[in-house]
């Protein structure tokens, strides 16, 4: 069974910094291109940032480009997202995600979320 559990969330100030971290377990963690996703409540999960399986090729949301990390260990089965300089628009459920294809078939795997609130 394929777990993925989030961890690294809490309050934080504007312009501070927090690291979520994404542990795997149940699968081979280098088959899976990896994604951090935010939601807000009301809203729509959006994409913040994706890496691709090696480690060597990153994307992020425009909101998140020049303040935001995502790094993943291998080794460790585990994903990262540096977050800093935060902002009042930041906060939401951070969850991670990871995906492979096999066979035409796209299989989702999902965290539970951590929390990532920032005060005024």
């Amino acid at each position: 069974q394929v777990q993925l559990v989030e961890s690294g969330g809490g309050l934080v100030q504007p312009g501070g910094s927090l690291r979520l971290s994404c542990a795997a377990s149940g699968v081979t963690f280098s088959t899976l291109i990896m994604n951090w996703y935010r939601q807000v409540q009301g809203k729509e999960r959006e994409l913040v940032a994706n890496i691709n399986r090696f480690g060597d090729s990153t994307n992020y949301a425009d909101s998140a480009k020049g303040r935001f990390t995502i790094s993943r260990d291998n080794a460790k089965n585990a994903l990262y997202l540096q977050m800093d300089s935060l902002k009042s628009e930041d906060p939401g459920v951070y969850y991670c995600n990871g995906y492979r294809t096999t066979g035409g078939i796209q299989n989702d795997y999902w965290g539970q979320g951590t929390q990532v609130p920032v005060s005024s």
